[in-house]
């Protein structure tokens, strides 16, 4: 009976083999920046080999049902004909019914169970009227069942180690998306990655190990189980399959208070089934909550008047000047020398900073693309899963641009890229934005670009034409421009800066966004509307996102200013403050007159209260009072005290803080409960679509 398992023992063996060894590696990347102890290390191995042990029993069916069909008797007359005549009919099933079973389910599963049955009747044929090279062609079938077996482990522990490698995490919603967006992402890694060779090292691994494993246990072949030892092993395995997910159910849950013990000894396929199945997550399932009421005056008490509908009248006349809010790409502060940097990769925007209102300890929201956007054009705090920008129930919302709209302002949203990507188009569009993307580029206006968009120079002088017909038109607008040259692959055109362009640095990205922005406002200088423009420059994440704790505080504080020659006079605001309280600010500057529900604050308003909201899809957050209040699944909460450290280099900007754990019957009780009130609120609000226009 052990010579039927023989396969299953030697998979397990290397795929427990393989997954110890990248834990291994987390252990010593560079980005993990935890100190492990002894006893860290031994639990966090134990835990991990558990995880491996039931996910390798979960993944391993197909193996299991590839043994069970193993017969010879199903070749014999009438069996062999029948089965192959119903396999022929299946198939014609799929080629001549229009609305078959697949066709209605969509995409490409049509293709896929077409070329499964094809191939199925193929290696069924051969068996079939080939008796006696049936033993061959069981063997070469087995093979190549072990190679796939092999070449997925191999493939997804590389997987996870360059995913690891960008965020210090295992699979989360990211990794998702990468499946959806196959263009982007694909191209992203074609661009970044030595693929050619990564990939043949990758299948020459596969054939050796299946080799190894095909020699030591091609045996099994010759005597195949009988009905009864099938049936004894099917057992075991449903038996043993059932055990796995109830103990995946508890080892899952297994939390720690360092963020990378808990991703190291976790296993990436369950937390990508995870991620894939929550898109949106329940605030009152899964987060601590408290009496609605009691929650939504506790949040309103910031406000004047302390309510949801608001109406701000300035004492002075609107000013109806052009707006152009810029979002950089994965700008972390620390890239800018006002924090610190030696590296001067910025020298426009440090310079720009120089004249601007600039905001010197502000927060981005979250770790992606989606979650600025989110801050600056909704202005409210983040809620628990996927953006809301991503969401299905993401249009008629009330926006920067519905304000800007409701003064008589051309509204646009400008990307270097495909603003499908990332539900932008969808959500911009839904929301009365007009889209200049990549598709209003002709071809000769793309001097480089690659898989994420044409590069910002191009973008620059697509933004000066388009700007240049808004002004035409006799009114005002307001353009937020997305840039994209600061992502991996960060390749750019040779020539415009002195790091090469298929360098594919980190440095290089930013210093050529950098450059592609000071080429944009020395075109804007040249137009008749510059004088009347405001512009809001502000990153929309940090360049990564992996720390100690749930929420590192240094991966989430980005730059931002507002600059307006002869308009802002320049100033550094120091307080603490969230990146959705950069567009309520700006229009205060600009004295508009107009209806909010807006959870942001005009940062020079006597209400205002210094705090930040940070977030990833799970951890919400709250800094405040020199404390940082994370709430988590399932109804967890976690303090941090936080104490300012200043960077020697830059001691007048570079606030940056160390952040201690309180334990539960030290924790300020009083921001546990504003952080419950912000989160629970804004969640409920959107259900129940206060927040709509």
């Amino acid at each position: 009976m052990f010579q039927k398992i023989k396969p299953f023992l030697y998979l397990g063996i290397f795929y427990l083999t393989i997954s110890f060894i990248l834990r291994i590696i987390f252990i010593f990347h560079p980005i993990t920046t935890a100190d492990f102890g002894f006893l860290d290390v031994l639990q966090i191995m134990i835990v991990g080999i558990l995880n491996d042990i039931l996910v390798f029993i979960i993944t391993c069916p197909f193996l299991a049902l590839y043994f069970l069909f193993l017969s010879d008797s199903k070749y014999q007359k009438p069996y062999g004909y029948i089965i192959l005549a119903l396999l022929c009919a299946f198939l014609l099933y799929i080629l001549l019914i229009p609305n078959n079973i697949f066709k209605q389910y969509g995409g490409s599963v049509a293709e896929i169970a077409m070329a499964f049955i094809g191939l199925k009747i193929i290696v069924f044929s051969l068996m079939l009227f080939l008796p006696e090279k049936r033993i061959k062609i069981r063997n070469a079938m087995y093979f190549i069942t072990v190679f796939l077996y092999v070449l997925l482990i191999i493939f997804n522990a590389v997987s996870e180690y360059f995913f690891y490698n960008e965020f210090g995490l295992r699979y989360n919603f990211i990794a998702v998306d990468y499946l959806i967006y196959t263009n982007e992402v694909i191209g992203n890694i074609m661009e970044s990655y030595p693929v050619v060779p990564l990939f043949l090292a990758i299948f020459a691994l596969a054939v050796v190990f299946t080799v190894y494993i095909y020699k030591k246990t091609k045996i099994e072949l010759l005597n195949l189980p009988n009905i009864k030892q099938k049936i004894i092993l099917l057992g075991a395995f449903c038996t043993l399959v059932a055990i796995s997910i109830l103990g995946l159910s508890f080892t899952t849950k297994l939390k720690s208070e360092n963020v990378f013990e808990e991703e190291i000894q976790a296993n990436g396929l369950p937390k990508f089934y995870w991620a894939f199945t929550h898109n949106e997550l329940d605030y009152f399932q899964f987060y601590p909550h408290i009496n609605q009421q009691v929650a939504e005056n506790t949040f309103l008490s910031q406000f004047a008047p302390p309510a949801l509908k608001r109406t701000i009248q300035p004492q002075k006349p609107e000013l109806k000047k052009n707006v152009v809010l810029i979002s950089i790409e994965s700008l972390s502060a620390d890239f800018m020398a006002h924090y610190g940097n030696t590296q001067k990769i910025t020298p426009f925007l440090d310079s720009l900073a120089d004249k601007s209102l600039m905001f010197t300890n502000l927060y981005a929201t979250g770790n992606r693309t989606v979650r600025g956007l989110e801050a600056l054009t909704l202005c409210i705090p983040p809620t628990a899963g996927e953006s809301l920008i991503k969401r299905e129930n993401n249009k008629n919302k009330f926006t920067t641009g519905s304000i800007f709209k409701s003064k008589g302002y051309d509204v646009k949203f400008l990307y270097g890229g495909y603003s499908y990507f990332d539900n932008m188009k969808d959500f911009y569009e839904g929301n009365g934005y007009e889209i200049v993307d990549r598709n209003s580029f002709t071809p000769e206006e793309i001097s480089f670009a690659n898989v994420w968009g044409v590069a910002d120079e191009d973008m620059a002088k697509k933004a000066i034409q388009t700007m240049n017909t808004e002004a035409k038109s006799g009114k005002p607008f307001f353009n937020h421009w997305m840039t994209v040259s600061n992502h991996r692959p960060f390749t750019y055109p040779n020539g415009k800066i002195d790091i090469p362009g298929d360098a594919k640095s980190r440095e290089g990205g930013v210093k050529y966004t950098d450059y592609s922005l000071r080429k944009f406002f020395e075109m804007a200088k040249k137009q008749d509307w510059y004088a009347n423009t405001v512009f809001v420059i502000i990153a929309d994440h940090c360049a990564s996102s992996a720390g100690d704790t749930e929420l590192p505080m240094d991966k989430y504080k980005i730059p931002a200013m507002i600059f307006s020659e002869g308009f802002i006079q320049p100033q550094k605001f120091t307080q603490t403050m969230s990146q959705i309280d950069v567009m309520p600010t700006l229009l205060s500057l600009l004295n508009f007159n107009y209806q909010t529900t807006f959870l942001g604050q005009d940062v020079f308003s006597k209400e205002f209260q210094p705090k930040a909201y940070v977030a990833t899809y799970e951890d919400l957050g709250l800094i405040k009072d020199n404390y940082l209040t994370i709430i988590s699944p399932v109804k967890k909460i976690k303090q941090y005290v936080l104490t300012q450290q200043k960077n020697s280099l830059a001691p007048e900007f570079n606030l940056y803080y160390d952040e201690k754990y309180v334990k539960g019957n030290l924790q300020n009780k009083k921001l546990i409960e504003q952080t419950i009130s912000a989160y629970q609120s804004t969640s409920y609000w959107l259900k129940k679509n206060h927040l709509d226009r």
